[in-house]
């Protein structure tokens, strides 16, 4: 990483500072304002962080003018295509593809730490029938540490290795244990001779009563939609693990900050927004209305799961998974659902629209993600805890970096205040 000086000078007052200037090995330079107040008195001020480099990391690069996503620099298109999930854990994890052998005994362990403990199973029957599952899902995550506090040190490379290993087996069983609760249905288990996406759907959709077939393409979907969403660099909830993590929290209370997180609208309920848009929309006769209303800027009506924060070309991923929510389609017969030929008809309508084009409004992935996940019968309050599953290993691997990282410290953002200057206080009689 070459490095080089870069001088930020006040032209009021003629202080200067010598800045150093940082190069990693893909994207933009940055500069190292570490030093800026001791020689200047002044920080930097940066609302939302969009112009910060908050660490250094060799995880996950975009370049979002040109649409790139890499993981460990492979680029996704790549690992979509040929990889699995699991393989893909193994990789943000450790930093290198497995060799088979490495797969393999990283995979078994990954199944055969599915089961979660008897008394965090019987948590969930203390949450009210209607809880939303974000909100069971976070609070239970936060609690297993209280169920395995005896591998929480989190300077021992051991401990680490088994909290990344424990946290992604158990969220699917997790997550399926918050969906059976707001069904009314029994808790199924986790069945260690199916893979990480079979296991997860026969946890969701299995009852006790019946045998239950997994559809393959419904397995190869969530494959592909975990892969997706595995890792997406410093978004909101990666920082949010970083920050909390960066205290010496206990690893489980970091991810549960992310996923709480991850549960906001303007984060990881986007591909819920776009079904509840379609649903506004409601037939295809008023899809050019709309469009028109998503035009007008004095219009408060947006059009959900177009463009991205920080694709400004295309997001790869939507190109990814558009065949796949394609195939789901077709095979499971759904495109005769009213919703699903009005998603399609918007879609090639901002596919070809001038406004959508110019501005680069492509479908994003949590457009088609939404679908996918409604025609696989999967209910709109789960759909961000499916980000979080697939998010976890993303959060874990960041976490994993930040804590072996040399120049870590706490995080503590500054600020510019604006309150009122220093003032006495009145007795309430002279107020």
């Amino acid at each position: 990483m070459s490095e080089k000086i870069f001088t930020l000078k006040d032209n009021t007052t003629g202080v200067a500072a010598e800045l150093q200037s940082h190069e990693g090995t893909l994207g933009p330079e940055v500069i190292d304002v570490r030093k800026l107040y001791a020689q200047t008195g002044k920080f930097t001020f940066d609302p939302g962080f969009a112009s910060t480099a908050s660490c250094k990391s060799a995880i996950t690069f975009i370049d979002g003018d040109e649409g790139v996503l890499l993981y460990r620099g492979y680029p996704v298109e790549q690992l979509a295509a040929k990889s699995s999930f699991i393989e893909v854990c193994y990789l943000l994890l450790y930093g290198e593809l497995p060799t088979q052998v490495e797969l393999d005994k990283f995979d078994n362990s990954i199944r055969t730490h599915t089961m979660i403990n008897e008394t965090m199973l019987r948590l969930f029957n203390g949450f009210h029938h209607d809880a939303h599952p974000m909100a069971m899902v976070s609070g239970v995550v936060g609690s297993m540490s209280a169920f395995y506090h005896d591998t929480m040190d989190i300077q021992n490379a051991r401990h680490r290795e088994i909290f990344s290993h424990r946290i992604v087996a158990k969220l699917p069983t997790i997550a399926a244990a918050a969906y059976k609760h707001t069904l009314g249905q029994p808790f199924m288990y986790p069945r260690n001779d199916l893979d990480y996406s079979s296991n997860l759907l026969n946890m969701f959709f299995s009852v006790p009563a019946e045998d239950f077939e997994l559809d393959p393409v419904a397995v190869e979907a969530i494959d592909l939609l975990l892969i997706l969403h595995a890792d997406h660099e410093q978004n909101c909830s990666t920082s949010t693990v970083r920050l909390a993590g960066s205290s010496g929290a206990n690893p489980y209370s970091a991810i549960a900050a992310g996923i709480s997180a991850l549960w906001g609208p303007a984060h990881g309920g986007a591909n819920e927004a776009v079904l509840n848009m379609l649903e506004k929309i409601g037939s295809v006769k008023n899809i050019n209305k709309y469009v028109a209303k998503a035009k007008d800027k004095d219009d408060a009506f947006r059009l959900m799961g177009f463009g991205h924060r920080v694709y400004k070309n295309f997001d790869p991923r939507a190109t990814i998974i558009r065949d796949m929510c394609h195939k789901v389609l077709e095979k499971l017969g759904r495109k005769d659902d009213p919703l699903f030929e009005l998603a399609l008809e918007l879609e090639q309508v901002a596919l070809k629209d001038d406004y959508f084009v110019e501005k680069k409004l492509y479908p994003n992935v949590d457009f088609y993600s939404g679908i996918i996940y409604r025609a696989l019968g999967i209910h709109p309050s789960m759909f961000t805890v499916m980000f979080a599953i697939a998010r976890t290993v993303g959060w874990v691997s960041h976490w994993q970096e930040m804590i072996t990282d040399a120049e870590h410290r706490i995080g503590r953002p500054r600020q510019l205040y604006t309150g009122p200057e220093n003032r006495d206080y009145l007795d309430v009689a002279k107020r």
